[in-house]
């Protein structure tokens, strides 16, 4: 099936996200939509799907005219999505997850059979090898998105739409999932790969369209280089490899020793977790989303209860200590979500800069807050960091996201540390922002600071590594040299031990 996008224009407000987006999708074609995020590619898919209703512009299916008013109709006539995040009901059995909203029947009675031969079926033509019975939460994240696509391919979907499909896989996972792809296409599906890694669509992409700010920049071959894309996604040149010299370790500085945590039903969210960091080393913490690093953060800089084991920074023991106590000992600390854990939205450039600093120090004249030292501060840090604001005084929430994590960033680096930890530090940054921070990371490392980053991004942790530890199921089944091939990172991923 072709599918045409003919002007699309999707306005939230003053804010334009789609701005007259023109794109083709030829039968059996896969044509990427690269940009970063933020720059409209879910929002035009999710026009096209039937969630969002476009201001201007035409959808075309084998050109004719079509216009969706949910995504019912959008099924009806061909159309699969993917979402980044599962769409699935993890009680309900693989087969039930298929069926669910177009349920089969006989005299009247959910026909269960039917469904489970459905599964086996495209299953058996794609190699996907999934139980029919099985229960969507016991099955890998892989097979997850391949139940997905089957339920997309269930409804006779002609053109699918694949929603940062990788996010959640191990590098394994990708490549098999890359494979899935190209038979699709082969087949005669239509695909739709929406991504900001450059890699991937490189490796499996017949077409790709580039969008920035909510508009295309350019249409480009897979033949192009990763310098040539990331250009047209930032608009400018950008520097994609990050320059270090090798590490040169002093003394330990951060202990972990057997770190364990439970929830409250007994479960180990942490499983015996033990390493060290030293002075002038990053360590990266790798692995698949919600295999416990979120956990682990959160404990090394006081978030958590109810941990057994210890976390030593030199001398002094953080196991019991509050979130204040650990930053007041010097620990600087980048959250995975910045919208809800780094800022305030609501509050100016200038008072995010001061958020854990406002009650003591230079910040402070009396029992009030020293306005014009706070306000010569970040000045001062606005320009160190190239944050792009109209002034301090702006509020955070109308910054890009790039330039709100160049705030966070600021504010923890803008003091004298002796330990830096980064979570996920370039999850939603252009490129050209993750350039800037990568580098910001390394100038720290040389300092003699140890840094610890959590990124489930494989590419960042082999660009800033020097050593990596991949966590799995809670545990760390590994600790290996930053140099490490990709391949061996993946097995370790998905719990293979060395």
């Amino acid at each position: 099936m072709k599918l045409e996008l003919r002007g699309i224009t999707k306005r939230f407000g003053s804010l334009v996200a789609n701005d007259h987006i023109s794109l083709t999708v030829e039968p059996g074609e896969i044509h990427a939509l690269l940009g970063e995020n933020g720059a409209g590619k879910s929002t035009l898919m999710n026009v096209l799907f039937g969630l969002y209703h476009a201001d201007e512009g035409e959808i075309l299916l084998d050109d004719k005219p079509v216009r969706f008013t949910g995504p019912g109709q959008a099924m009806m006539a061909g159309i699969g999505m993917v979402h980044q995040h599962f769409m699935l009901i993890p009680v309900f059995t693989v087969a039930e997850n298929v069926m669910l909203g177009h349920e089969p029947s006989r005299f009247g009675i959910i026909d269960l059979d039917a469904a489970r031969a459905r599964v086996r079926e495209i299953s058996a033509q794609f190699g996907f090898d999934i139980d029919p019975d099985a229960k969507v939460e016991d099955l890998p994240v892989g097979v997850q998105q391949r139940v997905e696509i089957v339920k997309a391919l269930s409804r006779e979907a002609k053109v699918l739409v694949l929603d940062e499909p990788t996010a959640v896989l191990t590098p394994q996972e990708t490549d098999e999932l890359m494979g899935t792809m190209r038979q699709l296409a082969k087949s005669g599906t239509s695909i739709v790969f929406i991504t900001h890694k450059l890699r991937e669509v490189k490796a499996v992409a017949d077409r790709i369209t580039v969008i920035r700010l909510g508009k295309v920049v350019g249409d480009a071959k897979p033949s192009a280089s990763t310098g040539e894309l990331a250009s047209m996604m930032v608009g400018r040149e950008v520097e994609l490899t990050v320059a270090k010299s090798p590490a040169k370790p002093g003394a330990k500085a951060l202990v972990v020793s057997g770190l364990t945590l439970k929830d409250h039903t007994g479960h180990l969210l942490l499983d015996d977790i033990s390493f060290e960091i030293a002075e002038g080393e990053i360590l990266a913490i790798a692995g698949v989303q919600g295999n416990g690093q979120t956990e682990l953060t959160e404990a090394i800089v006081g978030l958590r209860s109810g941990l057994q084991g210890s976390i030593r920074l030199y001398d002094n023991e953080f196991i019991e200590d509050s979130v204040r106590d650990v930053l007041g000992a010097g620990v600087g600390y980048v959250p995975e979500d910045r919208q809800k854990d780094g800022l305030v939205a609501e509050f100016t450039v200038a008072e995010n800069l001061m958020l854990d600093r406002s009650f003591t120090g230079s910040f402070t004249k009396g029992l009030n807050i020293d306005v014009v030292y706070r306000d010569e501060f970040a000045d001062a840090a606005i320009a160190e960091f190239d944050v792009r604001t109209p002034g301090a005084q702006t509020p955070v929430g109308q910054l890009s996201g790039g330039n709100q994590q160049k705030v966070v960033l600021a504010r923890e680096l803008s003091r004298e540390l002796k330990l830096f930890v980064a979570s996920q530090p370039t999850r939603g940054v252009d490129v050209g922002s993750i350039e800037f921070i990568h580098e910001r990371i390394v100038k720290v490392r040389d300092s003699g600071v140890p840094v610890l980053i959590i990124s489930t991004e494989l590419d960042e942790v082999l660009a800033l590594a020097d050593r990596i530890a991949v966590m799995y199921h809670g545990k760390i089944v590994d600790i290996v040299p930053g140099k490490t091939p990709r391949e061996k990172l993946g097995l370790l991923m998905a719990g293979v031990a060395a």
